[in-house]
């Protein structure tokens, strides 16, 4: 009886069996909760490293220093790292960036999401060191870093050894704004274009294309999760922390899912004759 219960399930076994684990992704991990700023401000280092695998960390600049409270990127490829975005204001952007650096002793590639001041403060500091390269947020550059062909329909990418990532140009929130996709683990960099807080949209019928472009390039693509470069969200639903808000003890967890993509993308198609502010559970549309 025991040999017929197995044949009969033989090939179900044999199909879970040859599923893909994870979806093939480098697995790895969020923190429960960020720093941002405060209460005491003495305490508080000015960044928070966290490690999300062996070759992925997500900085995040604390709100004593900024009250932007920005997150920066950092991949690193067998042969090249690449660092996303530099922090706001009067910070050491350098001292993190070199820490991490010196675990696996790669050169450095500085590239940008957009080019707002509260993602490019460190730049200076970044291209004074050794075998470090500051791409400058400006649609040629990008252009030539990435291989992109045509601006803003193409897409383009970046080899670190053993490690592509695809270049999304999504302008819209800002000219020059871009998305990186990382096919190791499923992650997709929106910059200021989609994160939990106000999404400002500089023009409107280019921000609206670009996220239908975002919602095709990941139609048939596993997207574990999707970061932006700000939590201005409070974990209610519906309810934004104040501009300027330096300490957030409440905040929304920094990953979205591709479930926003859609929800982002369906309420612009609805507004696209007359865009206007509105508040989603996990986001704010906030056409300027």
């Amino acid at each position: 009886m025991k040999l017929l219960w197995m044949l009969a399930f033989l090939p179900y076994l044999s199909h879970a069996q040859s599923e893909p684990n994870g979806a093939g992704l480098d697995r790895g991990s969020l923190p429960d909760r960020w720093a941002s700023g405060g209460p005491n401000c003495d305490t508080l280092p000015k960044w928070q490293v966290h490690q999300y695998n062996e070759n992925f960390y997500i900085l995040r600049e604390s709100g004593c220093t900024n009250y932007e409270k920005p997150f920066l990127f950092l991949f690193f490829g067998s042969e090249r790292a690449l660092l996303l975005d530099t922090g706001a204001g009067d910070v050491d952007t350098a001292e993190p960036v070199k820490a991490l650096l010196a675990r696996k002793h790669r050169r450095l590639i500085v590239a940008h999401t957009h080019g707002h001041g509260d993602h490019v403060a460190g730049d200076q500091q970044l291209a004074a060191l050794q075998d470090v390269v500051v791409i400058p947020p400006k649609i040629d550059d990008i252009k030539n870093t990435f291989g992109i062909r045509q601006w803003p329909g193409d897409v383009g990418s970046i080899d670190l050894g053993n490690r592509r990532l695809d270049v999304i140009p999504i302008p819209g929130h800002d000219a020059v704004s871009v998305a990186f996709y990382d096919p190791a683990t499923g992650i997709l960099l929106t910059g200021d274009t989609l994160y939990p807080g106000r999404l400002y949209i500089s023009d409107f019928p280019l921000y609206m294309a670009s996220i239908e472009r975002l919602v095709e390039f990941t139609s048939d693509k596993p997207v574990a999760h999707i970061l932006g470069n700000h939590i201005e969200q409070t974990s209610t639903p519906y309810l934004d922390y104040p501009i300027r808000t330096k300490y957030q003890p409440e905040e929304h967890a920094l990953a979205l899912g591709r479930a926003s993509l859609l929800e982002l993308s369906a309420a612009l198609e609805e507004m696209k004759a007359h865009p206007v502010r509105q508040a989603l559970r996990d986001f704010t549309i906030w056409p300027r």
